[in-house]
């Protein structure tokens, strides 16, 4: 396949040295997917080309491309960077866990659609100070279509019903009214509330991320539950996701 010259705006999320002087740069991209970017002789000190590849930088970048494989960095404009995520481990740790998770769900060069906007303004969000964490459940939840395995979160799996209290079953694939939680008893056993923002926060339009506020007891509630439906159905092992445990832990 020719290569061609083309424009790409996107966010810079992962980056390694790659032979002497060259840099490999991940980017996850508005119609283009995610990237793989070599950027010749970015190591040198006269480079301008490694500035632009901090993670979470994001701007227009100039490539060569053939629709697959390494694309080649020529040059970019306008690269800003989210400073507040850069400068900040714990914004940092969720972040990357965003990106990681979002790189995991898609193939190379496959166009991601509405999640570069879920991405991207999780990330503004991130950065401007809220809640870290309720960003990134949220963007767990709204990821796990991405991955096949989109919950039915609007009514009950069984009966259908919209109101009322609920809890989640990993082996159902959703919510389970009360008058059926008998069908399995290996459901969560969340807290009514604790359900209500698993919904919430799967269902909100990404442009409402942070307008969600609960209590840090709930929150842990409803972290473990992601962390479960997570483990059962899409079996992830990322080191992002070590990382921001640990670092929760020490906190």
């Amino acid at each position: 396949m020719a290569r061609e010259l083309k424009e790409v705006q996107g966010i810079i999320f992962k980056r390694q040295k790659f032979h002497e002087a060259d840099l490999l740069a991940k980017i996850v991209t508005q119609k283009n997917g995610i990237i793989t970017m070599i950027a010749r002789g970015a190591l040198r000190p006269k480079s301008k080309l490694g500035a632009s590849l901090l993670n979470f930088s994001f701007g227009t970048y100039v490539i060569y491309s053939s629709g697959q494989g390494l694309s080649n960095l020529r040059t970019y404009k306008n690269v800003k960077q989210f400073d507040g995520i850069f400068n900040d481990l714990t914004k940092n740790a969720y972040a990357s866990f965003i990106l990681d998770l979002a790189d995991h769900a898609f193939i190379e060069y496959q166009n991601i659609g509405k999640y570069y906007d879920l991405l991207f303004y999780a990330l503004q969000k991130i950065d401007a100070g809220t809640d870290p964490e309720m960003i990134t459940q949220m963007v767990q939840m709204q990821l796990l279509a991405a991955y096949g395995v989109a919950p039915e979160l609007r009514h009950c799996v069984i009966c259908g019903k919209e109101q009322g209290e609920f809890d989640y079953s990993i082996k159902q694939g959703g919510i389970l009214c009360s008058q059926h939680f008998y069908v399995d008893s290996a459901r969560l056993h969340l807290l009514p509330k604790e359900t209500a923002v698993l919904r919430t926060i799967a269902l909100l339009p990404f442009e409402r991320l942070g307008t969600v506020k609960i209590n840090s007891a709930t929150k842990k509630a409803t972290r473990k539950a992601i962390d479960r439906i997570y483990q059962e159905t899409i079996d992830l092992n990322l080191k992002t996701k070590k990382f921001l445990d640990e670092l929760n832990l020490s906190m």
